[in-house]
């Protein structure tokens, strides 16, 4: 049998002795991009969401509870929590765009699918949700 030159089995050598390595780094990529690459593309940031209610046009939904919209909220939010979005979705306009917020996002998420399903087009989450607005020091109201 023919054995390879010393020269032609370096890089599988180098694989195989540094397999735990390359996989560590490997997974390490794979949850630096994974919020990137899961985030909606109707998610967006707050400076995204400063822009687009800068523009005007739009109606920020926060889904929160009543108590945690009295605790501090976006000026000009309306509070439809999250349970009773679906019975008051007419209070809203279609033709307008929809900012949902939630504290973190994931409600936020829910309610945006459920005015989309109600005909809504133009909605949006924005990630991170009302905490992530807090932490950038972005006005807030308290009710």
């Amino acid at each position: 049998m023919r054995r390879l030159p010393e020269t032609n089995r370096f890089p599988v050598k180098f694989f195989i002795d540094n397999i735990w390595l390359i996989l560590i780094a490997l997974v390490s990529g794979g949850a630096l991009l994974w919020p990137s690459l899961t985030r909606g593309k109707n998610t967006l940031t707050t400076l995204q969401a400063t822009q687009l209610m800068n523009k005007g046009k739009v109606t920020v939904v926060d889904v929160r509870s009543a108590d945690e919209f009295k605790a501090g909220h976006l000026r000009q939010s309306k509070n439809i929590p999250l349970d009773q979005l679906g019975a008051r979705v007419g209070e809203l306009d279609k033709s307008a765009a929809v900012l949902v917020v939630c504290a973190a996002g994931a409600r936020a998420a829910r309610g945006a699918s459920e005015l989309r399903r109600a005909g809504f087009d133009n909605v949006y989450v924005l990630g991170g949700g009302f905490t992530e607005w807090q932490s950038q020091g972005l006005p807030t109201a308290k009710a």
